[in-house]
């Protein structure tokens, strides 16, 4: 039996923590804190090498995608002071879609804390659902860029 995610209505499979289209918790899911949530990355073979949460921020802060473009669960280590988030192919973040400008958005690191900043793009940029210019993130905040969900994690 299908779940229907309560905000865009998609039937989701039974036991899914977030909805297939758009991310949603799906509150019969599983806890949304809790090991459910896979990520992995591509190793240099082009396979796809699975890793635990702890793992993804033993060494800091990282973005996993959580929904868009069949990449959910990609992980994204945040190294080094300024990363690039956009559809050109150079950027850090590459999310291939049209729905993400080719230079959308920077995440800077600003002393101990992440920024992401807005940079410009036509279809904005989101923490937790409201439309940001420049927003501090905070462990568990969930950015949409374009299709795309991402959640940030921290240490």
């Amino acid at each position: 039996m299908a779940q229907h995610c309560p905000e865009c209505g998609f039937a989701n499979d039974d036991g899914a923590a977030y909805c297939q289209r758009c991310g949603a918790f799906l509150a019969s899911g599983g806890d949304p804190a809790g090991p459910s949530t896979a990520t992995y990355r591509v190793g240099e073979t082009g396979e796809i090498e699975v890793i635990e949460r702890e793992d993804v921020v033993a060494w800091g802060a990282a973005l996993v995608i959580r929904s868009g473009g069949g990449r959910a669960g990609e992980s994204f280590p945040l190294q080094g002071d300024r990363l690039t988030v956009g559809r050109r192919p150079e950027c850090d973040v590459f999310l291939d879609d049209v729905t993400v400008s080719r230079d959308h958005a920077l995440i800077v690191r600003r002393g101990s804390d992440y920024y992401l900043d807005d940079c410009g793009s036509l279809n904005g940029t989101y923490v937790n659902r409201h439309r940001i210019e420049s927003h501090r993130l905070s462990d568990g905040d969930e950015l949409q860029v374009g299709k795309y969900k991402l959640a940030f994690l921290s240490r």
